[in-house]
């Protein structure tokens, strides 16, 4: 199986990663988390390996590839999803581990500027979350720290129940939703003659 990681929030990263590993998974992430990672000397291989594209414009395109997606969409059991993977290479992910970038706390900051809080708009981040929600009876999508112990238990133990992945998709929609709904009210506050 292979997991996906890309946190802004590393509390706990490197412990799930390691208990991924522990168990069998492949791991797969983008720049400070795969640094992180491999800092703490968890294998994991770079996003940039698997798009076969490197990562462009400051970090804004990483994760927008079809290597990734597909590989978070793809039904397995639906005999052409799986062709298709197949003839385009296109591994399948079982676990997604992302949180956003800090755009909430960037705001928060007295000396923050309007560049400072675009920049901090996560867009990989949210579309990798949200196609492993959709998918979640094939990939299992983390975005809460707080629940890595717990999905680590119930992997070791076999895997994580249904219910349980629909209750962490929910999670992830409600996290995306809340997301969004910060940088409209953040963005409809600056708006001048609307």
């Amino acid at each position: 199986m292979r997991a996906l990681i890309s946190v802004s929030d590393k509390r706990g990263i490197v412990e799930f990663a390691r208990g991924l590993v522990k168990l069998g998974w492949s791991l797969v992430s983008t720049g400070g988390t795969a640094a992180t990672l491999k800092k703490a000397g968890v294998p994991v291989t770079p996003v940039d390996q698997v798009t076969g594209f490197p990562e462009i414009l400051d970090g804004r395109i990483k994760t927008l590839h079809p290597a990734i997606h597909a590989g978070l969409l793809a039904r397995p059991g639906i005999e052409g999803h799986r062709r298709e993977i197949e003839a385009h290479g296109i591994l399948p992910f079982g676990l997604v581990a992302v949180n956003l970038y800090p755009f909430q706390a960037t705001i928060a900051h007295p000396s923050a500027t309007l560049e400072d809080a675009i920049e901090n708009i996560d867009i990989g981040g949210p579309s990798m979350l949200r196609s492993a929600a959709k998918n979640y009876e094939n990939v299992i999508p983390v975005v809460d720290p707080m629940d890595y112990n717990w999905v680590l238990a119930a992997l070791t133990s076999g895997t994580v129940p249904d219910d349980r992945r629909r209750a962490l998709a929910a999670k992830v929609f409600g996290h995306t939703a809340e997301y969004d709904t910060a940088v409209a009210g953040y963005l409809t506050a600056r708006g001048e003659g609307l």
